[in-house]
């Protein structure tokens, strides 16, 4: 699975998305709001992990997730 940050501009909010390894978008969610669509994919479990690796993540960097 891979993590991607995207930066957003003006009003538009900085977004997450969550790829499988074939790079189909599995989860698309705002940074600020993303327990409900960690909930969809079945990670909430891995909410803390994932939003911590977020934290630090810089835009527009892929990061391949180990889960």
């Amino acid at each position: 699975m891979y993590i991607i940050k995207v930066k957003g501009v003006a009003k538009i909010p900085d977004y997450v998305q969550l790829r499988d390894d074939k790079f189909t978008l599995l989860a698309y969610f705002r940074v600020d709001r993303p327990e409900k669509s960690l909930d969809k994919v079945g990670l909430s479990h891995k909410f803390d992990y994932i939003m911590n690796i977020v934290k630090d993540l810089p835009f527009g960097k892929i990061l391949k997730l180990e889960l």
